[in-house]
């Protein structure tokens, strides 16, 4: 495993994705949806924190969100699946389709 010599927070990488940044910090709250590592917790202060993400994380991230929009019934599936604020799904789900 190569070392990790740089990390993206999940408001830069919602911004490069083009993505709702609540949707991804929906999805990477539970670490299990990503591999391990790929999520870091950086903390800015003592009680206070950001999330953040390795290259494979994104990449991860990209491919998985790619996936699940391969169909409206699989993007609405993946949303029911992995984001547990219905006022989110909902919001996410009258968005137009990509």
């Amino acid at each position: 495993m190569a070392a990790i010599t740089h990390i993206c927070t999940l408001d830069y990488v919602a911004k490069m994705m083009d993505e709702d940044p609540e949707l991804l910090e929906a999805i990477v709250w539970n670490d299990d949806n990503l591999t391990y590592g790929s999520i870091i917790s950086v903390y800015t202060g003592p009680e206070e924190t950001i999330t953040a993400l390795t290259d494979d994380g994104v990449e991860e991230l990209t491919a998985m969100l790619r996936d699940a929009r391969s169909t409206t019934d699989s993007w609405h599936q993946f949303l029911d699946d992995f984001v547990d604020d219905e006022e989110l799904v909902a919001r996410i789900k009258a968005k137009p389709p990509r």
